[in-house]
């Protein structure tokens, strides 16, 4: 059902609908007010081109799957925060297929600023995530890390095990924990 957008979340909104629906192909100016029901250049009050459309979009994208305050308690703990990550990866693959490989994928491979900026604040985001888990969580032993091996490193470790899960779409973090608790328990 079209509704009139009145604001920029109302277009957003529009934009995920059809990225749900129809992938990011079916995201346009033109797509995006008639699901508003409103003109084209309605959307252009809000956004001076579709790169800032499709910009706007894919923050909010990423922001549904990975930003949820009320989930702060998964940062308490290395293993839970890598089995809510996996959570959010395959919830993001459902509600957004193909997602995280044609967007990370293009976005790297075709250097789009926009887009790739805000893909890289949000990895940036889970990193910094993971780094303050492992310093913090009270599980792991305190002799696991040193000099050589930190938590920055090891963080940089199980984020790529994260990105190559998205790429190959594949949710099961039952590696990952089982290295974790070789490795830090």
């Amino acid at each position: 059902m079209n509704h009139l957008a009145t604001s920029k979340e109302d277009i957003l909104t529009a934009s995920r609908d059809l990225i749900r629906e129809n992938g990011w192909a079916a995201v346009s100016i033109r797509a995006v007010a008639a699901r508003c029901s409103v003109s084209a250049g309605t959307i252009y009050n809000y956004y001076n081109s579709k790169a800032d459309l499709l910009g706007d979009t894919i923050e909010s994208v990423w922001y549904e799957i990975f930003f949820h305050p009320k989930d702060e308690q998964v940062f308490h703990d290395v293993e839970t925060c890598i089995s809510w990550i996996y959570e959010r990866l395959e919830y993001g693959d459902a509600q957004f297929p193909g997602f995280f490989s044609l967007h990370s994928l293009g976005f790297m491979r075709n250097e789009k600023s926009d887009g790739k900026k805000k893909m890289m604040q949000t990895w940036e985001h889970i990193l910094h995530g993971l780094c303050e888990v492992l310093k913090n969580d009270p599980k792991i032993r305190p002799d696991v890390f040193d000099q050589q091996f930190t938590e920055d490193k090891f963080a940089d470790i199980l984020f790529s095990l994260i990105l190559m899960s998205m790429l190959r779409q594949d949710y099961d973090p039952s590696d990952v924990l089982m290295l974790i608790k070789k490795t830090l328990y």
